[in-house]
């Protein structure tokens, strides 16, 4: 037995002599790394025990222990235990492990001998229990399948081999074929009612013992012909049956005995009923996270829009190691004046629910933000939804509106985390963005304001969304997490979907337990100039955010359109306009800004309401307080004037500006 100490934030393990005797290691082979034992410990086991450690780390737990197997210097096999202790500062981040290692095998073996039996049984009996141990984090048919090849259990039996089949649709499938050169044609699938030894258990429920080559041959003529030259001299066949039905069958092949012994018979029908449990677990696991899977991405749009003016990449990878699928989502939105939604988001749970919710979350948010409401209307409508559906979810999102041809973002956040952007030299910034409660639980506690943080896009940067599976590490917190994912951008590759798909592989190879969505959305071309430009806005009456939102937009089309000389002029303005349709109307008001072409360049406000009553110029009162929109409009304005647009009327007015 011996000791380790594991830093988190530093990732080395300190182990004693003697915890290196129990890996079969020299001081000189190891670097105070845990990666260091990778040549010792096995790769399945080496998986299983990351699962459980991160698990341990992220559910609170003060404690941890397993068995697993390593591979000593001589090729043989040894069951081995650990023991850890999670030490947590004073905010519950995990930042030590302090623990023990020891050789588990004839701790293993004596549990067999308390049952009174030889030698021989004892090491066998260790082996089904070790082989029971080990199945129990089998999650997949695949991982059964190879922790069986790759366990030690065939070569504590003596067995060369295995087959297997699994009962599908009342055929037989062959999942694991044996050594190389058995699979016989035609067997991949078969029926029960044929003469081979896996339908003959599967009918009679009962297992078969071949005891000699001769027997084989005698009880199955058919089959014993294909497989005679591949030496084997006994076999036994198991029924695989759970909850009293079959399943499938297990065939154990031998090259180097004849005859089974009572005991040994016991045993191994003990290690088929753990097997058959496992499988039918794995096999559950399996068709609800092929429904979970289906459904979520049925749920996803299955076709990105073109956004003209920026290059977009999407990316969403399923955490298929511990977990079942999640509520996980993105969505683009094409919304008027050439402004685009881009939304990512997080459903509570990794179920078919959290992704039949996160479906139903994504739509109501499309609909929301297509009526044209303000980013922080769309997010409180959503959580209020979330809120009366029947189900105790709740969801983390970010919603971003993005104006394209002035680079204007207007960004909500409900729990979820900061957004990061790319520069076009690769350097990459964390955005802090002001948010406010999840889904769901802000209409649930009445705090519904969501503020919105407005930033601007330049050509050539990137916007980059993302679920909190992608910083998630650990013993890490999420700023070192986002420390983390900033230098992994600044390094990676500068193509969008090179980017995206790359993020996606680091996240695989670094084991993430949680799903991921990815959201990339970089603007194109150059700030709109000598040319063309649009922007439009409507600001809702009672709305203060939308109109402070609206003097913003206004504000960073007018410098991004090179009209920064007249800035001022035009926001005043512009609010003058958008006030006066705001105070004297009985609806919201539509403001649009554009750039006209001909001889001088000009620039152009137009404010839409929905009163066919025309403006006129009143005297100040004595308080000076109103009466003086109009005089500003007329002073400051190069030309200005109303039209009649149906229903209601259009005030605008023109600056000239510099070409």
């Amino acid at each position: 037995m011996g000791g380790f100490d594991w830093g988190l934030a530093t990732g080395t393990m300190i182990m004693d002599d003697a915890a290196l005797d129990v890996f079969d290691m020299d001081r000189s082979e190891y670097d105070d790394r845990p990666e260091s034992l990778g040549s010792r410990v096995l790769p399945d086991e080496s998986r299983r025990l990351d699962t459980l450690v991160a698990q341990a780390l992220k559910d609170g737990s003060d404690q941890y222990g397993a068995y697993f197997r390593i591979r000593r210097r001589d090729g043989r096999h040894q069951w081995t235990h650990t023991q850890g202790l999670v030490h947590r500062d004073d905010t519950g981040r995990p930042v030590r492990i302090v623990g023990v290692v020891r050789d588990a095998t004839h701790e293993l073996t004596e549990s067999a001998a308390r049952l009174g039996l030889d030698e021989g049984r004892r090491k066998r009996a260790g082996v089904v229990e070790g082989t029971t141990a080990a199945l129990a984090h089998a999650r997949t048919v695949k991982d059964v399948i190879d922790l069986l090849n790759d366990s030690h259990a065939l070569e504590h039996f003596g067995a060369a081999s295995l087959v297997m089949g699994l009962l599908d649709a009342g055929r037989i499938h062959l999942v694991a074929e044996g050594p190389e050169g058995a699979f016989v044609p035609g067997t991949r699938f078969t029926r029960v009612d044929e003469p081979y030894p896996m339908s003959e258990v599967i009918r009679t429920l009962r297992p078969r013992f071949i005891d000699s080559p001769q027997d084989f041959a005698d009880s199955f003529p058919v089959l014993w012909p294909h497989i005679s030259g591949l030496g084997i001299t006994a076999a036994a066949y198991l029924p695989l049956i759970a909850q009293a039905r079959p399943i499938g069958a297990l065939g154990l092949l031998y090259s180097d005995r004849t005859g089974f012994s009572e005991d040994e018979r016991t045993l191994l029908v003990a290690l088929g009923s753990s097997i058959a449990q496992s499988l039918q677990r794995a096999m559950l696991y399996e068709q609800e996270h092929d429904l979970a899977e289906g459904l979520q991405q049925a749920m996803l749009p299955r076709r990105i829009p073109e956004v003209p003016g920026a290059q977009t990449a999407v990316r969403y990878r399923s955490a298929r190691l511990g977990r079942d699928i999640g509520g996980d989502w993105y969505d683009i939105i094409p919304l008027p004046g050439g402004r685009v939604g881009a939304v990512i988001g997080d459903v509570q749970g990794h179920d078919t629910h959290a992704a039949a919710v996160m479906g139903q979350l994504r739509i109501v948010l499309r609909a929301y933000a297509a009526e044209g409401h303000t980013p922080a209307t769309v997010m409180a409508r959503a959580s209020v939804f979330l809120h009366e559906l029947d189900t105790e979810r709740f969801a983390t999102c970010t919603y971003a509106e993005v104006d394209l041809g002035t680079g204007v973002v207007q960004v909500v956040r409900a729990g979820h985390v900061d957004p990061l952007i790319r520069e076009i030299d690769g350097r990459c910034r964390r955005v802090p963005v002001e948010g406010g409660l999840p889904l769901g639980l802000s209409a649930e506690f009445g705090r519904l304001d969501y503020p919105v943080t407005t930033l601007e896009l330049d050509p050539g940067q990137t916007l980059m969304l993302y679920t909190d599976g992608l910083v998630e590490k650990p013993g890490a917190d999420l700023d070192e997490g986002l420390q983390w994912l900033s230098a992994l951008v600044r390094r990676g590759p500068a193509d969008l979907q090179e980017l995206a798909d790359h993020l996606c592989d680091v996240v695989a190879d670094r084991g993430g337990e949680d799903d991921v969505a990815i959201l990339l959305m970089r603007r194109l071309g150059a700030a709109a100039g000598h040319g063309a430009g649009r922007f439009q806005q409507h600001v809702a009456q009672s709305d203060p955010e939308a109109l402070r939102s609206a003097r913003h937009m206004i504000r960073a089309a007018v410098r991004a359109w090179g009209a920064e000389e007249r800035a001022d002029e035009i926001e005043l303005v512009a609010d003058e306009l958008m006030t006066n349709a705001l105070m004297h109307t009985d609806g919201g008001a539509i403001v649009t800004l554009r750039i006209l072409g001909g001889a001088a360049r000009r620039l152009r406000v137009e404010v839409e309401d929905r009163s066919s009553a025309l403006p006129r110029r009143r005297e100040a009162g004595e308080a000076g307080v109103s009466g003086r929109g109009l005089l500003l409009v007329d002073r400051i304005s190069d030309v200005w004037g109303v039209e009649s647009r149906g229903g209601g009327k259009c005030v605008w007015c023109e600056f000239t500006v510099e070409n």
